[in-house]
């Protein structure tokens, strides 16, 4: 068994030059690892899945099988995206030039648009998201969404295309609930399952009680 300290890389995984592993990460069977990116301590990628180049994950991410990560895509601390999720990156996504003599490079040009996962984020299985967007700090996006917008931080999204339909607490369990896309005005709630308390303003969700000792600035 790997003690903390160790990376474990499956014989069938291929890992690009320049690639990054942190501490104590695991990388799963047939996963594939392009050039240059990053990955932090004790993250787990599993099997099949592929990662772009220069590509930044921070420390104990979780991505399940199946999932695509495109260049272009920043991942913070402690997420977790589910299986079979797929990130994009390109607007006006062409195979050629338009006279079709040519296939198009695969580098980055002006339509090519970057996402942020923020820290304690967490996408469903069989999600797909768009490009140039923030998902905020716990937010959580339902199982098979497409994510063609923002999220705000502690917000649950779910629907194609994704709306808000409540918020989450950083433990994960509902907090609160509203009608898509109508998110609370004026709220004080607590978690039933942590007591952690919130204030929802205007949609905006403002954490009230100080963060367990082990999260603490």
């Amino acid at each position: 068994m790997a003690t903390p300290t160790e990376v474990r890389i499956h014989p069938t995984a291929i890992i690009e030059a320049g690639v990054q592993l942190g501490r104590g990460t695991s990388v799963w069977d047939n996963v594939h690892i392009r050039q240059n990116t990053r990955i932090g301590e004790e993250c787990i990628v599993g099997e099949k899945t592929h990662i772009a180049y220069d590509v930044r994950i921070g420390h104990r991410v979780k991505i399940n099988a199946m999932v695509y990560v495109c260049y272009g895509v920043t991942i913070e601390d402690g997420v977790m995206i589910s299986a079979g999720t797929v990130f994009t990156n390109d607007v006006f996504p062409r195979a050629t030039t338009p006279d079709l003599t040519q296939l198009r490079s695969s580098d980055p040009d002006e339509e090519t648009r970057e996402t942020l996962v923020c820290a304690g984020a967490t996408i469903g299985a069989g999600c797909t998201i768009g490009s140039n967007l923030r998902i905020g700090r716990f937010a959580m996006v339902g199982m098979g969404s497409v994510v063609t917008r923002s999220i705000a931080d502690f917000h649950l999204v779910v629907g194609n295309p994704a709306r808000s339909i409540g918020a989450v607490c950083r433990c994960g369990h509902p907090i609160a609930r509203w009608a898509p896309g109508e998110p609370l005005q004026h709220a004080a709630v607590a978690c039933l399952k942590c007591e952690a308390s919130y204030q929802i303003e205007a949609g905006v969700v403002h954490e009230t009680s100080p963060l367990p000792a082990a999260v603490s600035a």
